[in-house]
């Protein structure tokens, strides 16, 4: 009888490390809103911080992950422009074959294929130094018009409890999992030390 006190004691002890555990995770989320027991407050701390967590996403995303710097980079460097520029001479050798005859039949009674070829030409090497300008001006003007901070910041802040609750375990889902069975592990550890300690002192 008195083993099976010492078998319980570990098994116990576990029991309430991984409740402990399983509560403190609980409380992150709920209470969705702010409840009194006992004269004091109970408030789930993701939805208290809901709007100080949107805001640090919003500066996080806006100046580390996403920032229009980067986006100007990649969009205005030379190997991006090579990759669109096919697509321009496309462009232009369409409007120089069909719409400018369309527009002036008689100036296309002029206009050969060698012509039309040196034409080309000139206008490709033309918008090969434009076309990176004329990118970085549009990011210029879209980085003050689309406020990425402002963004992120509004849309976490307008997620539901549940909506964000959901998202948290989508991703930490394993983490939590995690920290559950530590506290079990340890719980059941310390319960073990205990019946060590009491058989030895006694």
């Amino acid at each position: 009888m008195i083993w099976l006190k010492f078998i319980l004691i570990p098994l116990i002890s576990a029991f309430i490390g991984w409740f402990t555990n399983w509560i403190a995770i609980k409380m992150l989320f709920h209470p969705r809103l702010p409840k009194k027991v006992l004269g004091m407050t109970f408030h789930g701390i993701f939805p208290k911080r809901q709007q100080q967590f949107a805001e640090k996403l919003g500066k996080l995303v806006s100046q580390e992950l996403l920032s229009f710097s980067d986006i100007e980079a990649k969009i205005t460097s030379p190997q991006n422009i090579e990759k669109i520029m096919p697509f321009v001479e496309d462009q232009v050798d369409h409007f120089l074959r069909h719409k400018l005859s369309e527009a002036f039949p008689i100036i296309s009674m002029f206009i050969g294929e060698k012509t039309i070829a040196e034409l080309k030409g000139v206008f490709m090497q033309e918008l090969k130094v434009i076309l990176p300008k004329t990118l970085k001006s549009y990011m210029g003007n879209l980085q003050q018009e689309l406020d990425l901070e402002k963004i992120v910041t509004e849309k976490v802040a307008g997620f539901s409890s549940d909506k964000l609750e959901q998202i948290l375990l989508q991703v930490m889902s394993k983490e939590f999992r995690f920290v559950e069975i530590i506290g079990g592990v340890l719980g059941f550890v310390i319960g073990l030390l205990q019946v060590l300690l009491t058989l030895f002192i006694g």
